[in-house]
């Protein structure tokens, strides 16, 4: 069993979360209970290097690097940003970059959580920029080098960031985490090098600052989860299975108990609403649909289950 977060999440609180696809996961997890998530902005984003530029270029307002961007077949990226960023034109990116940048800033200014998910620890160096960059979007090998980050740089980049964040939110709190996602394209060498790297940086930091906090997905896919029937057909990625593993595990030691009273609760409605009748509009279906509502409407103002109520009144309303 993970140790209990110092500070546990609250119902109300707010999140951003960025990182890897496992980020990307989790923060589903989170938004699919109700909490109030900016999940993974930038899109998947693997390497520290990359996260703490772009969460650092955000929080000074600062514009995405001219050099970085490029065009291919027609669509325009930007090496700092995921390939699901995209437009038509330079000038149509720049404004999109621009406005998801202040987007992050906003929300960053405002949360009580930022939870960062590293996934490697292996870095791709432009080289004719020399800028480490988070996406190569898939140009010739030729024009990056390869390599392992030193140590020392990923502390001193993430240690500059968690200043950055205390200075712009003193109240934020910040869950590192590092992907269960297995990196095998470089190797089982390498990926066992880069996780250890990323590991022993993060016990750093929770050990320097009581701010922030570690939550063990890697150490609980290897060790509770060790088999491959908790993977995906690829062997690198967790399945559906594992996510609600790790979610319950996580739920158990980071949230507060009012909030996991919540997600049970919701968890049960969710389930109700999933409920289809086999017999159409009877009037025990009826009086299971009025009840519905009546447990979605005791849920606010806490939550915004409008979404949900629309649903149940035009299932009534389809048989009226």
């Amino acid at each position: 069993m993970p140790e209990s977060l110092p500070c546990r999440i609250g119902i109300n609180d707010r999140i951003v979360t960025i990182g890897s696809c496992f980020a990307d996961a989790m923060g589903q997890h989170l938004i699919d209970h109700k909490l109030a998530v900016l999940n993974n902005p930038f899109g998947t984003v693997f390497n520290p290097v990359s996260i703490a530029k772009l969460l650092t270029m955000a929080l000074h307002g600062q514009s995405p690097d001219e050099r970085l961007y490029m065009e291919r077949d027609g669509i325009w990226l930007h090496h700092d940003f995921h390939s699901s960023l995209w437009a038509n034109s330079q000038d149509d990116l720049r404004a999109m970059l621009t406005d998801k940048l202040a987007d992050v800033d906003a929300a960053l200014r405002q949360a009580d959580w930022l939870f960062i998910t590293l996934g490697t620890a292996v870095v791709h160096r432009h080289i004719d920029t020399s800028a480490v960059v988070a996406n190569c979007h898939k140009i010739p090998a030729s024009q990056f080098e390869k390599y392992v980050y030193n140590i020392d740089h990923v502390r001193d980049n993430l240690t500059k960031l968690l200043k950055t964040l205390r200075w712009v939110n003193p109240g934020l709190r910040v869950l590192l985490t590092v992907s269960p996602v297995r990196h095998v394209r470089d190797g089982l060498t390498i990926n066992g090098v880069s996780k250890a790297l990323l590991r022993t940086v993060c016990h750093e930091l929770t050990a320097w600052h009581d701010w922030v906090s570690y939550f063990p997905a890697y150490e609980i896919m290897q060790d509770d989860l060790r088999d491959y029937r908790f993977y995906e057909a690829d062997l690198i990625h967790p399945n559906g299975q594992a996510h609600e593993y790790i979610f319950g595990k996580f739920a158990d030691c980071a949230f507060s108990p009012e909030l996991r009273r919540f997600v049970a609760d919701w968890s049960a409605i969710r389930r109700d609403l999933n409920h289809r009748p086999l017999h159409g509009m009877t009037d025990s279906y009826q009086q299971f649909l009025h009840g519905l509502l009546d447990k979605l409407e005791a849920l606010q103002p806490g939550a915004d289950v409008s979404a949900e109520l629309a649903t149940v009144r035009s299932r009534l309303f389809d048989y009226v």
